[in-house]
């Protein structure tokens, strides 16, 4: 360890004053004797009392040799010291020494001769324990070579952070020779930001005294210059025995492979969170653009920072992943970047269609169905990721560095890409970004071809849904009649609402409005089995009751599927309108002039129950009175109590429109639940003075039906 020692100024050396102990002179406790040439002591110092146990007035002016020496070492010492004194040669060495209290003790000498201006010799003996002094020498050997040997770091440096001292190790670690640091200054070595922190605390503890330890710093030093490296690095202040600040020592270890260690681990742990919050935010719901965008929000900006997620238009159309001949044909489905940016501009962005050169990452994943990683991007690469010059361009002008494209694969086949890049970020993606990558894109291409599948089928369902349904014919005697089907949003299966107008003799007229429990083309399919049937008792002229029982039988049939039902036949010729549920919620009766009601009927159990007995209701319904008859889609939601949702559906028909056409699409307007999680059947109904029903059908309802 190599050092220097601050040579002291003039000023400091005339100061007056006692001289405390201090260093290692005082431990030792060098005593100094001096002899006259007949052997006799002429001084005697404090530290010769305590090593030796003679006061100087006991010492003083007695022969040394029979003051100290036991009789049979005394001829030697007395032969020793004349040679001393006859040739002036120095002796040094070890010699037993009898203590004033009896005990004989080795002690270290060493002896000198001395001549004064007159030409007197005298001999001056230095001497100290020799057990202490060999503890010193052991002690000293043992720090030498601890510090020169230890793998750790360690410095000491000035108030002024200017290197004393440092040991091999240390000089290692910064990159520099020993003697290249010393009378440097500590940024002068180190002069990186990282290490601004590590003066900063070095000159705290110097102003406070309180030690620092494992004081974590990661920084460049010449020695390794590419790479961040991590030390823990301990300080504490250096004080002599009067408590003056000496300086700061400084215990660095250097702990690169645990930091790095440490590193990779929270980044794996960080990669865990990733992908469990991918697994609980993405795929949420059946609609193929939002599990898109759901793919993109997680992997922006904790992944890349920028995203863009593209669909075969080929899944889409027919949920296949044939590409055919030629380029593939995409569609956007989601785009993100982490911050406003002028490379959005050259993403195609969600909804359009596009394809990518052959040599573009999206094109070349298609081809393969495997991943494609570009680590490192120059400006020259950046076409090759770029849709066209223009894209290039404004890829390049954001600093775009880093890039990856990912298939997303569901069930054995490719349906689509995720391209992801970095450009803020200065670390170009890994392996392990890859398979992270790879691990969400193939959680959300499941999601993505769920939702796929489910829209075809949805779209299949709404189709035969449709079909199943009546068109209104355009004669009604007595009555207006206007009706609406609105199947449930993307995200949810089409039901098995239904409606229906059947003439019968007489000119009476059946209104009808069911739901079947259940969705997709199952619900469908069964609820065009129960209409038929509906239409089919309809022709045998039954008490509205009867047709339930009937009705009843049928859907147990269908086991599982249940249903709810209201069935009403109208007699214009004496304005009677009679009335059974099966289990549906109340129609609502609008008399002019009156606030609507809810009609009272025995509710009775849903279709398919069996056992149960149905009620008829008669009422009058008179020209101008309202008759709504719905599902429960129209009124109930997720989070509301169908009781106010009732009340609403009250308030909106007071007072009711003029035209049924008007009527339904206030309903719908007001009324219906805009996340649509269900199917709305609805039919309204108002009667009129006989010989006006032909006149009062609007063209409309026709439309309505089908979902206008």
């Amino acid at each position: 360890m190599r050092r220097t020692e601050r040579r002291p100024e003039p000023a400091e050396l005339l100061q007056a004053g006692p001289v405390e102990p201090s260093g290692l002179m005082d431990l030792l406790g060098v005593a100094a004797v001096l002899l006259e040439a007949d052997g006799r002591v002429d001084m005697w110092s404090p530290q010769a009392e305590e090593l030796f146990g003679y006061t100087r007035a006991e010492a003083v002016g007695q022969y040394a040799a029979p003051l100290l020496l036991h009789p049979e070492h005394q001829d030697a010492a007395i032969t020793l010291f004349a040679e001393v004194m006859a040739t002036g040669r120095g002796w040094a060495g070890a010699f037993p020494v009898r203590h004033k209290d009896g005990s004989t003790r080795m002690v270290e000498f060493r002896n000198m001769r001395l001549t004064d201006n007159l030409g007197d010799h005298y001999a001056l003996g230095l001497a100290t324990d020799r057990t202490t002094l060999r503890q010193v020498e052991r002690n000293l050997a043992l720090s030498t070579r601890l510090v020169t040997q230890a793998p750790i770091g360690l410095a000491v440096l000035d108030p002024d952070l200017r290197y004393l001292a440092i040991n091999p190790a240390l000089a290692a670690m910064h990159g520099f020779p020993e003697d290249a640091h010393i009378g440097r200054g500590f940024r002068e070595i180190l002069p990186g930001a990282p290490f601004l922190g590590a003066e900063t605390v070095m000159r705290q503890v110097l102003v406070s005294g309180l030690p620092v330890v494992d004081q974590q710093v990661v920084g460049r030093t010449a020695a390794d210059p590419d790479h961040d490296r991590a030390w823990a690095a301990s300080f504490y202040r250096l004080e002599d025995h009067h408590g003056s600040v000496l300086g700061i020592a400084t215990v660095v270890v250097d702990v690169t492979d645990r930091y790095r260690a440490a590193l990779k681990a929270d980044q794996a742990q960080q990669r865990l969170r990733l992908i469990a919050k991918g697994s609980a935010r993405i795929g949420t719901t059946l609609e193929v653009e939002r599990t898109a965008r759901e793919l993109a929000d997680v992997v922006v900006p904790d992944l890349a920072d920028m995203v863009a997620v593209d669909l075969l238009d080929s899944v889409l159309q027919t949920g296949r992943g044939d590409v055919g001949e030629g380029p593939a044909l995409f569609r956007a489905l989601a785009v993100k970047t982490a911050y406003p940016t002028d490379a959005t501009e050259a993403i195609v962005p969600p909804g359009s269609l596009t394809t990518y050169h052959a040599d573009h990452p999206a094109a070349h994943v298609i081809r393969t169905g495997r991943p494609q990683l570009i680590t490192h991007l120059e400006r020259r690469d950046i076409p090759r990721i770029a849709t066209d010059p223009d894209a290039a361009r404004l890829l390049a002008k954001a600093g775009v560095h880093t890039d990856m494209a990912v298939p997303l694969i569901a069930r054995g086949q490719v349906i689509g890409v995720m391209g992801l890049a970095r450009a803020r970020n200065p670390l170009p993606f890994d392996d392990d970004d890859l398979t992270l990558a790879c691990e969400l894109a193939s959680s959300a291409a499941l999601s993505i071809d769920n939702a796929v599948l489910h829209q075809h089928i949805r779209s299949a369902a709404e189709t035969l849904q449709r079909s199943l349904l009546p068109q209104l014919t355009p004669h009604h005697p007595g009555l207006e009649v206007a009706a609406r089907y609105l199947p449930a949003q993307a995200f949810s299966e089409v039901g098995g609402d239904w409606y229906d107008v059947i003439p019968l003799d007489g000119g009476r007229t059946v209104l009808t409005v069911g739901d079947v429990m259940g969705s997709g083309i199952p619900a469908a399919t069964t609820m065009g089995r129960l209409r038929t049937a509906t239409s089919t008792l309809a022709d045998l002229d039954l008490d509205p009751a009867r047709i339930l029982t009937h009705l009843d039988k049928i859907t147990h049939g269908l086991d599982p599927y249940i249903a709810t039902c209201v069935y009403a036949v109208y007699d214009p010729d004496h304005r009677r309108i009679q009335v059974a549920s099966a289990g549906h919620l109340p129609p609502v009766l609008v008399r002019e002039g009156k606030r609507p009601e809810l009609l009272d009927l025995p509710t009775g159990t849903p279709l398919g129950v069996g056992g149960v007995p149905f009620e008829t209701t008669s009422l009058d319904l008179r020209p101008g009175d309202y008759l709504v008859l719905y599902t429960d889609g129209l009124v109930e939601t997720r989070h509301d109590p169908i009781d106010e949702r009732l009340a609403d559906l009250l308030r909106l028909l007071s007072p009711p429109y003029s035209s049924v056409e008007e009527t339904c699409d206030r309903l719908l307007r007001r009324l219906r639940d805009p996340a649509g999680h269900d199917d709305v059947a609805l039919l309204v109904a108002r009667a009129l003075p006989l010989g006006d029903g032909g006149d009062h059908l609007a063209g409309g309802t026709t439309g309505g039906a089908t979902g206008g």
